[in-house]
């Protein structure tokens, strides 16, 4: 990538830009399979890797280039590799970086969907996973092998909003001789940016808040260029393509996103303030809440809270479901990052899957509700809780 000196904003809905001859000011939308070539030594030349040029939109095509350009820009990338989901990401990921017998260690705060993909297939292909505490450094280094290959992190975690020191992570990885991942999905590079921090890996969710409309899916890979070349030869040979359409839905979402980032953590601390007073809620988990247990990593790491937030009702899931039914505004769906809000149960919906102990090792209760806060006046959200 090229030096770029221009501020997120303009990066946002400037950076990566390619026009046809027909000198089109939004970007163009590329739907076709394949491209044609002058003559055999151009085709050539294309396959061969001599020619930069598209050959083929499984893995090149240019409203995917335009999305992978601009939000290298916003992370501060050399290179991002596009892919068809979050969770394809981090398989390609994981299957580019790594061989059987190599050991990773993994955060146990991820996701219910990559615990199981950790558990049920990578390790089943022969990789060693050791899951550890996200904010306790010491667990990290008293799991490093002479083996380790990766770590893996998401902060903010999903969904109770965990947050681990990337820098010293960093540290930490290279210590090991490894790589740290991070899984920047609440924050995007509008908040939070751990290339800076010391990652060598972002990985994104782009169905999320780079979207922002919850639209279209799709997922992303940024690093240095000599790392990502293998996980763009994975891509290549796997197929585990994003597709033109959503990649053209994606570059309109990043030119909104430092705007709509902004609002919706502004929304959130403020429902997370309402929260943190209610007597029928026993804990909040908000990194803009001076009394969440890593509010001061959070502050130094992150320019803003996000706009997800969970909280503990007093009861089990009885109560939980009973407070996410009365609802009638907040959309009960588990994806997030839209500009509406949404609820959910993730003992019963995102980590549903997760065995009743791998459950309360997460700290994942009954009582536990989680709600992506979106663009609407938080006022009517809170409203709509009828707390």
């Amino acid at each position: 990538m090229k030096k770029n000196n221009k501020k997120f904003e303009t990066n946002a809905v400037r950076s990566g830009t390619e026009r046809s001859q027909f000198g089109e000011h939004s970007e163009g939308l590329f739907l076709t399979s394949s491209f044609v070539f002058k003559n055999a030594q151009e085709a050539a030349r294309r396959f061969s890797g001599d020619d930069p040029g598209y050959v083929y939109s499984r893995f090149t095509n240019p409203s995917v280039n335009m999305f992978e350009e601009r939000l290298a820009a916003l992370e501060g990338a050399e290179q991002c590799i596009a892919t068809s989901s979050g969770m394809s990401a981090i398989l390609a990921t994981f299957m580019a970086l790594c061989k059987p017998g190599d050991h990773v260690i993994v955060s146990k705060s991820i996701f219910g969907t990559s615990v199981q993909l950790f558990n049920n297939f990578l390790s089943k292909w022969g990789l060693d996973i050791s899951f550890v505490n996200l904010s306790d450094l010491a667990s990290w280094k008293n799991s490093i092998k002479k083996n380790t290959k990766l770590f893996f992190v998401e902060t903010p975690s999903n969904p109770l909003t965990e947050i681990v020191d990337i820098s010293k992570l960093a540290e930490l990885a290279k210590f090991a001789k490894a790589k740290l991942i991070v899984d920047n999905c609440f924050c995007t590079p509008a908040l939070q940016l751990p290339l800076k921090l010391g990652a060598d890996i972002i990985i994104h969710s782009a169905t999320k808040y780079l979207d922002g409309q919850g639209r279209c899916l799709g997922g992303a890979v940024l690093g240095k260029r000599n790392v990502m070349s293998e996980i763009f030869t994975f891509l290549r040979n796997t197929g585990v393509s994003l597709s033109p359409f959503n990649a053209w839905i994606f570059l309109k979402g990043l030119e909104t996103l430092k705007i709509r980032m902004e609002q919706q953590s502004s929304n959130a601390l403020a429902l997370a303030l309402y929260l943190e007073k209610n007597k029928n809620i026993s804990k909040v988990y908000y990194p803009g809440l001076k009394s969440h247990s890593q509010y001061s990593i959070a502050k130094k790491q992150q320019s803003l809270g996000g706009a997800v937030l969970s909280f503990s009702l007093k009861g089990g899931k009885k109560e939980a479901w009973s407070l996410i039914n009365k609802t009638r505004m907040l959309s009960i769906t588990a994806n997030l990052g839209d500009t509406k809000s949404t609820i959910t149960h993730p003992a019963t919906t995102t980590h549903s899957r997760l065995t009743q102990a791998e459950r309360d090792e997460s700290g994942i209760s009954d009582s536990l509700i989680r709600i992506a806060v979106g663009l609407e006046n938080v006022n009517d959200i809170i409203t709509d809780l009828k707390l």
